[in-house]
């Protein structure tokens, strides 16, 4: 499954935060030009740059710790005078301000951690003035950045481990809670306190797991990318949610408790019957769709993924052929693998028909789809998506109706079918005499890296292509084992050169779900290796 795309990061995010102008004169490649020409006049002007080093860094959080205490004391003894304490806290805002020096110098973030700072600046989300709270969040939006973090491990791991020590994670959803996007600082504010939490979890990935099980943070998510309008905050939001989810049974299980299979497919459905208006809607459709294949990784989401008629809407995607039609193929294919409730759903709703109008190569055209990658793509998925059909269905109507689909129009699908597998099988043995030639440079490999060289260039859909062959051979259909034969006459090849990729397949079906599942995998793949075989 492939992970969700990194988040094109703008320099200077607002929300919704404008995608970096190309012809802008004050942009170039993502740089701010206005904030160089700014440093050259300094220098002109006899300016200097300051480089901030321990004794700089003691200063501004002595100089932070004055203005913090003043305010304090200030809001104490004045508590229903707001003027006399609105210039401590200006004065605050400053301080909070210089702190972003402190970016510039990632070395020093273990003595920053050192000095008992932290503490004092996270607990200032919690502040009566939303203001400082959102200064807060751009403070350590800047201290977080993946760009200062690069080549920083230990000292990006001593500020995290600080911060959530201190319960950053809590104070900042808590924060997200009482700002309101209707004012822009706000929803900047939201749109960086997002870019917190990613960065956290590009430095500590335990923190995806940590959010969720500490804050409302999922609940935000979701009713965020339930609103119907588009803007940055709820692209960004349906990306968060794409990390929270990838990789993490514990989150997608979560989630799924939280009815999150059903609110994903509310936000999907908005774009059943029409196409996103830009680039950046694209991207947040496409990171919901990894939301709900992450989400379709539990049993017990697929199931609700049926209730909530899922399997229905997908088809519904398919048939309008808007730009979300291979990623409701993809949906499915999560969605039907190792679950026969939903490959029987998807012959009753009459599903077969669009399947295979896909599996034909007849796929609505775009600027998207023209690209061969995308192609070969939907092709791979389509062709697993058919396995997992015949894996989920072993008998009955429902069964005869698929295998029908090969017989009609003279075997069309079947001459398709063995059109892909030489078109595969291509591929693998060109990768496997190009390791050949490596080896012949003493670049040796042993079998599991050649194995997964293969794999990548595309030996495991050459092995569904053959489990599919299998199910068909094993049909006893005389029409079909005829015209997979004359196929295979026509371009030099007899059955044993399909049993011999079953059996390579066989005998690399690992043990991930336990030593049953893999018994249970390999005893039906032998099946067909038999069938082969007489």
């Amino acid at each position: 499954m492939e992970k969700p795309q990194k988040r094109k990061r703008d320099d200077t995010p607002s929300p919704p935060p404008p995608p970096l102008d190309a012809g802008d004169a004050t942009v170039e490649n993502g740089v701010d030009l206005s904030l160089l020409e700014a440093i050259e006049k300094s220098a002109q002007n006899g300016g200097t740059v300051v480089v901030l080093d321990l004794r700089g860094l003691k200063k501004l959080v002595l100089s932070f710790e004055r203005r913090l205490r003043d305010n304090l004391e200030a809001r104490v003894m004045h508590p229903d005078q707001p003027d006399r304490f609105a210039d401590s806290e200006v004065e605050l805002h400053e301080e909070l301000d210089r702190l972003k020096a402190l970016a510039g110098a990632p070395e020093l973030y273990a003595d920053f951690v050192a000095l008992n700072v932290v503490p004092s600046i996270v607990g200032l989300l919690g502040h009566e003035n939303s203001d400082i709270a959102s200064d807060v969040v751009n403070l350590l939006t800047d201290l977080t950045d993946a760009d200062v973090l690069e080549d920083n491990d230990e000292p990006a791991a001593a500020l995290i481990d600080s911060l959530l020590a201190n319960n950053v994670l809590e104070l900042l959803v808590q924060n997200i809670g009482r700002l309101s996007e209707a004012d822009p600082d706000e929803a900047a504010a939201i749109y960086n306190t997002l870019a917190i939490i990613e960065n956290m979890i590009e430095v500590k990935p335990a923190v995806a797991e940590m959010v969720c099980e500490r804050t409302k943070l999922l609940r935000w998510l979701l009713g965020r990318i339930k609103v119907r309008e588009f803007d940055g905050n709820k692209q960004y939001a349906s990306e968060i949610l794409a990390i929270l989810l990838q990789n993490s049974p514990a989150n997608q299980k979560r989630l799924g408790q939280m009815n999150g299979v059903d609110a994903v497919l509310q936000a999907v459905a908005m774009y059943k019957s029409k196409d996103p208006k830009s680039s950046d809607e694209e991207e947040m459709l496409e990171n919901l769709f990894d939301c709900l294949c992450c989400l379709l990784m539990p049993v017990e989401n697929k199931e609700r993924f049926m209730k909530s008629e899922g399997v229905e809407l997908m088809i519904i995607i398919m048939k309008q052929k808007k730009s979300a039609y291979g990623s409701a193929i993809r949906a499915l294919d999560f969605a039907m693998t190792k679950y026969p409730p939903a490959c029987e759903r998807f012959v009753d709703v009459l599903g077969l028909k669009t399947a295979f109008a896909a599996f034909m190569g007849k796929i609505p055209m775009s600027k998207k789809n023209k690209k061969e990658r995308y192609q070969e793509e939907l092709e791979e998925r389509i062709i697993s998506l058919i396995a997992s059909l015949f894996g989920g269905i072993v008998r009955g109507s429902r069964r005869d109706r698929l295998l029908s689909k090969f017989v009609e129009n003279e075997c069309e699908k079947i001459d398709r079918l063995m059109e892909l597998y030489m078109r595969y099988s291509d591929r693998v043995k060109a990768e496997s005499e190009r390791m050949d030639e490596l080896e012949l440079d003493d670049l040796e490999m042993d079998e599991e890296e050649r194995y997964n060289r293969k794999l990548e260039a595309g030996l495991y859909t050459l092995q569904l292509i053959a489990v599919i062959l299998g199910h068909l051979w094993s049909s006893e259909h005389p029409q079909m084992q005829s015209r997979i034969e004359l196929l295979l006459r026509q371009q030099r090849l007899s059955k044993k050169d399909v049993k011999d990729i079953l059996v390579e397949y066989h005998d690399n079906i690992g043990d991930l779900e336990g030593p049953e599942e893999k018994d249970r995998a390999q005893a039906k793949v032998q099946k067909f290796i038999t069938a082969f075989e007489t």
